[in-house]
């Protein structure tokens, strides 16, 4: 071969490539790839984690418990560090790859990073079939690896020694393109893994990468300009790609110069304070009743980073069929759904752009004035909700405002699946920037501890994570308290028992549905009238957490004060009421039984007809 070389084995070469990537974050260089999580197998335990342990001061290695969680974790780290550092997650053939599907999708979904390194089985066959190993007849070269197809946006199998060398940096250009970015997968045969090769010594030379900020077409822009200048009650709505642009400053002085109101995306809400004054909360179905009244009389919507999911567009009920979209997204896909007028490019240099074009033109200050005032009436209906009463068990609302109250500007809160989305996304005051995190694109149970554990490791002390999580995500997913402890990252844990799945049973039986297999006392269990309860306190100390169960709104504020002093992660419960939920918003599209002789479904059915009727379709 022409050139120096040097011979490692496959696994030896990618980790090596690996830590010599770095990034720049703030003028500072460091390594784009911060840390792996990892639960080793065969298929991983004797050739790629022999290359890990050699590197494991440069490239630190952590235990996970679940393979899920550990990668669950490396989301929550990228969505931290504003997808500008990335964590790997690797696991062994079989099962254990598996588990780490669903957070693949969690990343696919929110347009995040994480590479994903997992056995496969072997590539010569030979030792076939293997431990774990699924075989399809008429297709010999799948394995279960292949159903990681569906859930990344980058997938490979190295089949030859010499595939990384065109593989890995393509991987890692996915994984940092704003517009592409998501999940990257790469199987490793356990036979392949093995082999030594030369490699080239230039594929191992330190890359300083940088994330592209794409400039839009002057055309798009000049379109756009000309449309908003036609407006009279024009809206924004932020989403998720606003802070990972860093654009949340740009587009918050835009808005109020330009004297527009602005509302958020449930993945955009914490690029401004509660109470900016161009902020009317967060859209849609978990939103304010002043972004809802806003959106229905919108003329031209902006919107800026999002992808327009269904919570956000209430079903595509929000919107007028009158109301015009320019769509601002570095991802053409989003820009163009329903024949939105595109700016394809990053938030902050199409904002600067569009900025620059329009001159001395705004929306005058009527409009501005009536949506501070729509938005003034909603907090107010905020704070008497959260206000404390005499019932016996408080409302999420109340238990998050005292939450809230206890968290520093620098804390961060973290949640996800369940009632806990809308009422946090209602409910919580946000002190500081990109301090809130709700992983709602893939509405994943599991991923509140998990996420928070990422979090924490980004954080690096500087503030703590606040997770609230309801009993049944805690249930399904909560071993991530025991990594906590055990590496040192401390997490505030808030668990809202309500008695099983609240939110959903609200959905069924809203829908004209008995109350079904969804509260304890709806489930097939021992004593209908008496469920038992877990007795999360005791569990989460049984996990070398701290821990205290609350009895009350005083007992919850008296722990929060504490959890704050404390030295490790702190698990506070308090049982909450599956019946009462923050109002306003808007309406969801779900299915609704077309024939049924229940007169609550019937009238459940008519309700959904006529909310259909109000839908955008397509445009």
């Amino acid at each position: 071969m022409a050139g120096d070389t040097i011979r490692l084995t496959v696994g030896q070469a990618l980790v090596r490539y690996l830590i010599n990537q770095h990034t720049d974050i703030d003028g500072q260089k460091v390594p784009l790839f911060a840390g792996v999580f990892g639960i080793f197998g065969h298929g991983n335990v004797t050739c790629l984690s022999e290359a890990l342990e050699q590197v494991q001061d440069i490239l630190p290695t952590w235990r996970g418990q679940n393979e899920q969680s550990m990668a669950l974790a490396a989301i929550g780290y990228g969505k931290a560090k504003l997808r500008r550092q990335i964590m790997i997650a690797t696991t062994s053939v079989g099962p254990g790859a598996t588990n780490m599907v669903t957070a693949a999708g969690v990343a696919h979904a929110n347009r995040l990073p994480v590479l994903l390194l997992s056995g496969d089985t072997y590539n010569n066959r030979l030792p076939d079939p293997v431990l774990q190993q699924v075989e399809h007849f008429g297709e010999p070269s799948t394995s279960v690896n292949d159903s990681f197809r569906a859930v990344s946006r980058f997938w490979d199998r190295i089949t030859h020694p010499a595939q990384i060398i065109s593989s890995l940096p393509q991987a890692v250009a996915t994984m940092l393109d704003p517009a592409d970015c998501g999940p990257a997968f790469i199987g490793l045969p356990q036979d392949i893994q093995e082999i030594a090769y030369d490699y080239p010594v230039e594929f191992f030379e330190e890359t300083l990468w940088t994330i592209p900020r794409s400039r839009p077409d002057r055309d798009q822009v000049a379109a756009a300009v000309e449309l908003l200048k036609t407006a009279k009650k024009p809206l924004i709505i932020s989403g998720g790609g606003v802070r990972y642009s860093g654009a949340e400053k740009a587009l918050a002085e835009f808005a109020e110069a330009r004297g527009i109101p602005m509302a958020e995306t449930i993945a955009g809400k914490g690029a401004v304070m509660h109470d900016h004054p161009a902020y009317v909360g967060p859209l849609g179905i978990e939103g304010t009743d002043a972004a809802k009244e806003l959106a229905e009389g919108a003329d031209v919507v902006i919107a800026v980073g999002t992808r327009l999911q269904d919570f956000t567009t209430g079903s595509w009920t929000t919107f007028n069929h009158n109301t015009q979209f320019i769509n601002i997204n570095a991802a053409r896909f989003d820009a163009r759904k329903h024949r939105s007028l595109p700016v394809v490019g990053d938030a902050l240099e199409s904002l600067a752009d569009l900025d620059a074009s329009l001159d001395d033109w705004t929306c005058g200050t009527k409009h501005m004035a009536e949506a501070q005032v729509l938005y003034a009436n909603w907090n107010s209906m905020l704070d008497a909700g959260q206000a404390p009463t005499d019932a016996a068990v408080p409302s999420y609302a109340q238990v998050i405002a005292v939450v809230n109250k206890a968290a520093t500007a620098k804390d961060t809160m973290v949640t996800a699946a369940g009632g806990l989305p809308g009422e946090t996304v209602k409910n919580w005051r946000v002190k500081a920037p990109n301090t809130f995190d709700c992983e709602f694109g893939f509405s994943c149970m599991g991923y509140e501890i998990a996420g928070a554990w990422g979090h924490a490791m980004a954080k690096n002390g500087d503030g703590v994570p606040i997770v609230m999580v309801g009993d049944g995500s805690y249930m399904l997913m909560n071993s991530d308290i025991y990594s906590s402890v055990l590496s040192g990252h401390k997490l505030i844990v808030v668990v809202c028992d309500n008695g099983g799945f609240g939110v959903i049973n609200r959905l069924q039986t809203g829908m004209g549905v008995p109350g079904f297999n969804n509260l304890l006392k709806d489930s097939r269990v021992l004593n209908r009238n008496n469920p038992l309860h877990v007795d999360f306190a005791k569990h989460a100390e049984s996990m070398g957490a701290l821990s205290r169960h609350c009895e009350s709104l005083a007992d919850l504020e008296e722990a929060m004060e504490w959890a704050q002093t404390t030295d490790r992660t702190t698990v506070i419960s308090i049982n909450s009421d599956a019946y009462t939920w923050t109002p306003g918003g808007a309406d969801w599209y779900v299915g609704v039984p077309e024939i049924n002789e229940r007169k609550s479904i019937q009238d459940a059915r008519k309700g959904q007809e006529a909310f259909r009727a109000k839908q955008r379709r397509g445009i």
